[in-house]
């Protein structure tokens, strides 16, 4: 579900459109839009029949650009919801809801009756929900329900849509198929085809095509007028001209047919009915389609547990999810989904975290650590505190990232938009110009041909196709995408991304695993290394140095058991000094050995060794003598080194980018076969760098964290951030990767390459259908019914081939 995102001068806001019938629709509505006062940026979307607008909401308001809407002749979606308020005391309690709800996003109207304690809400349901609306009442300090009769559900656009236009269709057919019947006759080779007299009627036809003229077929006028008042032309306004150009000439033989005893009048009623039904059959699949390229929205929804198990009170209660807060304690059961993001308090489990991060192995948890709403608890039985609710949680955050691709526009689209801006009046031109070609020097004097050639020519022209070449690529490929783990942020990051030439990869945390742990173990030879490592760990347990961590964790792994110390004392930028046993234990670096005197020669070869692989060596010494020394390092990801050859097999330059000093740094590259290295540069300075490869004329993509990069992920071409979806991540970069391998960065410039070779082989067929068919229609080889067949073939062509993303293999 989009969401409003306001900051201290801008805000967004998503309204869901009807009415749009073609390219020009939506073109018009943008343009409508970006003249309004206040109005930044405006994008209309024909598949998702939505338009995203940033505005200054000191200018203007949703309410005004609802209105604007509706001026251009077309309609914004609303819900209106009644809710049961309880706790209002007095007026100012029912000023003070109805004001609250007013400032909620995608709230039209909101109105309080503090006498039968209800609110009545006019919201859009694109921007909000119920459940919103009843949080805002709740954080105002009284308590809100639906009534029970809305409980069950809130409306679905789309399939009350699709289920409007099945009714127009079924009735549409009825109507027409007698008509069909009648036009089959009129073919020589099927001429012997008995045909009820009744049906060849001209007064018995004109009942019949006329509901489907003026009833069935009212919304090309409404469309066709709409778009003319504005001035302009769209799809509606070629479909009403060439319908009523067949129908009205029909009408006419009709009426000159009276007093005559024979029905050999030239009739084209069939041709109006015909194509109105084929068209309603053409918008009938598309919707369908179009409905099918929003399932990676769908499936995020769909992942989301529907209740959790709440501790109030020392009771458990089943609720629903919405109506969890944060700082609640709920639990989970082995085989439950984790309601809502939280922190494990009490409990030990692992957790299947697959459908969120694309990670098939189970994550050990325990008190402390984090989980995420949608994951599944595989084993124990878990206490969690919720940290996050709502649209605050990882999956919200997701499917809003998802939602706000797959309704922006790709700076390809400002192809087809200019195009379907002259489309329509060129072909109304073309029209009549056959028109008159045919009926004053080809076929003089023979208005019927020449009329049939206007109707072919307007109809096969439909622009619909064009509109829909590119939203369809984008949805589907951005929905593929987040599938995989590959969060767009937009469609023009999906565009851009497969022109990029150049990868930047951050070391830490990702071409390494950000995280260092114990390679390496050597003790003198009179200690065993199992003790030896047990004193090293003992010592370094209360020290909350990373390297000392990495020690202990793989002491534990081990099956080390750790002793308790008598004296701790860590020494900053030297190591630790502690007693165990009575002894003395020294661990930490040169300068350490040094300051208190013990001899380290026999260990500096193993240790110079150690340093050129790119690990980081640890000198430890037992009362003063020698004793061993350790190696820990940042390991490499097992997948870094197979990715990286991938981007290169891709023909990318691979840069890695580290504040590592180089001989280090060229260990780490050579491990993973990254050929060039900037190393010793300061987090600051990435963003630099970035800028030095842009101005040598490379188009760049820097891969980091989302945090400590930031600066770099801003300044490059592509930012690719790394990570879980944290909020800074996806507010820095413009890809989000939800798993730490590297592979995700492939099957992002894959997806981006199979995005737009969709949309280009998408654009070219919606042009090659008008560039082919307007001449066979002009020179009189396309009858006009197959010409509306042949349109709303293209269209449902178009999102077909677009749907062949969502099963694409990477």
């Amino acid at each position: 579900m989009a969401e409003s995102v306001a900051t201290t001068k801008q805000q967004k806001t998503t309204m869901q459109i009807t009415g749009m019938t073609c390219a020009a629709c939506a073109r018009r509505i943008e343009k409508g839009l970006h003249k309004t006062e206040g109005v930044q940026e405006a994008t209309v979307n024909l598949s998702l029949e939505r338009a995203t607008v940033t505005f200054d909401p000191k200018k203007v308001s949703v309410v005004d650009l609802e209105q604007r809407i509706e001026s251009l002749g077309y309609g914004t979606v609303k819900e209106k919801a009644e809710l049961l308020i309880t706790g209002m005391t007095c007026a100012a309690c029912a000023i003070r809801i109805e004001k609250g709800l007013k400032k909620t996003p995608g709230v039209i109207k909101a109105n309080v009756n503090l006498t039968m304690e209800r609110a009545t809400v006019v919201y859009q349901p694109s921007e909000t929900a119920t459940v919103d609306l009843i949080k805002k009442v709740e954080n105002l300090g009284y308590g809100a329900s639906l009534k029970q009769d809305e409980q069950a559900s809130e409306s679905d656009y789309r399939k009350k849509e699709i289920a409007r236009q099945k009714r127009k269709l079924i009735i549409s057919a009825i109507l027409s198929l007698p008509l069909l019947w009648t036009m089959v006759k009129h073919f020589s080779f099927t001429s012997f085809i008995w045909t009820p007299d009744l049906l060849m009627n001209p007064w018995f036809q004109f009942l019949l095509a006329t509901p489907v003229q003026f009833i069935i077929g009212w919304q090309f006028y409404q469309g066709a007028y709409k778009a003319l008042r504005n001035g302009s032309a769209n799809m509606d306004v070629l479909v009403a001209l060439g319908t009523s150009a067949a129908y009205f000439y029909s009408f006419y033989e009709t009426i000159k047919s009276m007093g005559t005893m024979h029905h050999e009048v030239h009739l084209y009623y069939e041709t109006s009915a015909v194509l109105i039904t084929l068209i309603l059959l053409g918008k009938l699949f598309e919707a369908l389609a179009k409905g099918r390229t929003s399932e990676a929205i769908k499936t995020l929804m769909g992942l989301q547990a529907k209740t959790a198990t709440v501790i109030r009170n020392g009771e458990e209660l089943v609720i629903a999810v919405e109506d969890v807060h944060v700082d609640d304690v709920f639990l989970v059961k082995p085989g439950e989904k984790i309601p809502v993001d939280g922190e494990i308090v009490e409990g030990k489990s692992t957790i299947d975290e697959s459908m969120i991060t694309g990670e098939s192995i189970p994550v050990e948890k325990q008190p402390g650590d984090h989980v995420i709403g949608a994951t599944i608890n595989k084993n124990g039985i878990l206490q969690v505190k919720a940290t996050k609710v709502g649209k605050e949680t990882a999956l919200a955050q997701i499917i809003k990232v998802v939602e706000e691709a797959q309704g922006s526009k790709a700076p390809i689209q400002r192809v087809a938009d200019k195009i379907s801006g002259v489309f329509v009046p060129i072909v109304v031109s073309l029209a009549i110009v056959s028109f008159l070609i045919w009926y004053f020097f080809i076929s003089p004097g023979d208005f019927t041909n020449a009329l049939e050639i206007l109707i072919a020519v307007l109809v096969i022209a439909c622009p619909c196709a064009l509109g829909l070449a590119t939203p369809t690529s984008i949805m589907a490929g951005s929905g593929r995408a987040a599938e995989v783990g590959v969060l767009f942020k937009g469609g023009e990051h999906l565009e851009t991304t497969h022109k990029i030439d150049t990868v930047l990869l951050d070391k830490t945390g990702t071409i390494t695993k950000g995280k260092p742990e114990l390679t390496d173990v050597i003790s003198v030879d009179s200690m065993e290394k199992q003790q030896f490592l047990q004193y090293i760990a003992s010592a370094e347990k209360n020290s909350e140095h990373p390297l000392a961590e990495a020690i202990v964790a793989g002491a534990m792994e081990q099956g080390i058991v750790l002793q308790t110390l008598t004296e701790f004392e860590a020494i900053p930028g030297y190591g630790v000094r502690a007693i165990l046993e009575g002894k003395e234990l020294l661990v930490g670096t040169r300068k350490l050995m040094k300051k208190y005197g013990v001899e380290i020669d026999q260990a500096l070869p193993i240790m110079e060794k150690w340093e050129q692989e790119g690990k980081t060596a640890m000198l430890a010494a037992i009362d003063q003598q020698y004793a061993g020394v350790v190696a820990v390092a940042d390991t490499v990801k097992e997948t870094s080194r197979e990715a990286i050859a991938r981007l290169k097999e891709m023909g990318l330059s691979v840069y890695m980018v580290t504040g590592d000093n180089e001989r280090t740094a060229k260990a780490i590259a050579a491990q993973v076969g990254v050929d060039h290295v900037i190393a010793e540069v300061l987090p600051e300075g990435k963003a630099a760098e970035v800028t030095n490869l842009q101005q040598a004329g490379k188009k760049v993509a820097m891969v980091g964290d989302g945090i400590n990069d930031a600066p770099a992920l801003a300044t490059a071409d592509i930012g690719i951030a790394m990570g879980t979806g944290t909020d800074i991540a996806m507010e820095a970069a413009d890809i989000t990767l939800m798993r730490g391998d590297l592979n995700s960065i492939v099957d992002a410039f894959a997806m981006s390459k199979k995005t737009m070779t969709n949309i280009k082989q998408n654009l070219f067929w919606a042009l090659a259908y008008n560039c082919l068919g307007i001449p066979i229609a002009a020179i009189g080889l396309l009858a006009p019914w197959l010409a509306g067949a042949a349109m709303a073939l293209s269209s449902v062509s178009v999102v077909l081939n677009a749907l062949r993303l969502q099963r694409v293999k990477l």
